[in-house]
């Protein structure tokens, strides 16, 4: 039987870290194109970007879609609330069901916000041939469709 001191983990090889630290830095540099000038932070823009492509979600919709823990959706929620930026209603279907979307001033920084994103996007994609953008997209569709069981 190995001892623990036998099995390493070599961080900086383990694609699990590796897939989210590219994340992460992709996601921080973009969001230092926005934060200061609209004072929103990388949570509240997930959300606001779930619900200016898809409106009239609930906060556990957007969680769904974003892979964010609910505790932080309900974080970004509560703020974009208080700010304005989003507004809450009730399904027509079921009242008990409250359902988000952006407000005419999260409209408008939505719209702001979108072209800083897609030059971002861009200026990412530019460091790669057109074969291996189509590559990338693929092998990253095929690591989100995994399920992982332990």
């Amino acid at each position: 039987m190995k001892k623990i001191s036998d099995v390493k983990l070599i961080l900086g090889d383990f694609l699990p870290y590796r897939l989210a630290t590219v994340s992460n830095r992709i996601s921080r540099s973009i969001a230092d194109g926005y934060e200061e000038k609209f004072q929103l932070n990388l949570s509240e823009w997930r959300v606001m970007a779930v619900l200016g492509g898809e409106p009239d979600l609930s906060a556990g919709q957007v969680a769904d879609r974003t892979a964010m823990d609910k505790v932080a959706v309900s974080r970004a929620v509560k703020k974009l609330l208080d700010t304005k930026r989003i507004t809450r209603s009730f399904s027509p279907e079921d009242k008990r069901r409250s359902v988000l979307r952006l407000s005419k001033s999260g409209e408008d920084i939505y719209a702001q916000v979108v072209p800083i994103a897609l030059g971002y996007e861009e200026k990412i994609l530019e460091n790669f041939t057109p074969d291996e953008q189509q590559q990338l997209n693929m092998l990253l569709d095929k690591l989100r469709d995994i399920q992982v069981h332990t």
